[in-house]
């Protein structure tokens, strides 16, 4: 069973016991989050399809890890015009591990 999600403004395939990184949703380390937010939900040749979301279908998960991802690098350059800026950025993350898909 799997099911397609959709949060942080974007859609991720999901089955239970994965662990995935999302963008960053309030809660501690151990809360539960529900997310309704469910496009599509497959069993086996079952599949139901949302316009837009499959209505009473949820995706329970539990938070795992509330952290930054690594650094990357944003440098900005024009030639022969000595322009040059350097700057680093840190995108926050949740790691989130899905417990049961429900649909309702």
């Amino acid at each position: 069973m799997y099911a397609v999600i959709a949060t942080g403004g974007k859609q991720y395939k999901v089955s239970t016991g994965e662990i995935l990184r999302i963008e960053k949703i309030p809660g501690e380390i151990g809360d539960t989050v529900a997310l309704d937010r469910v496009l599509m939900v497959a069993e086996g040749d079952d599949v139901t399809i949302g316009s837009p979301v499959v209505d009473n279908a949820v995706v329970n998960a539990s938070i795992v890890e509330q952290a930054k991802a690594k650094k990357i690098l944003v440098f900005k350059y024009k030639r022969r015009k000595r322009y040059r800026r350097k700057q680093g950025h840190r995108q926050p993350f949740t790691a989130i591990k899905i417990d049961n898909i429900v649909n309702g």
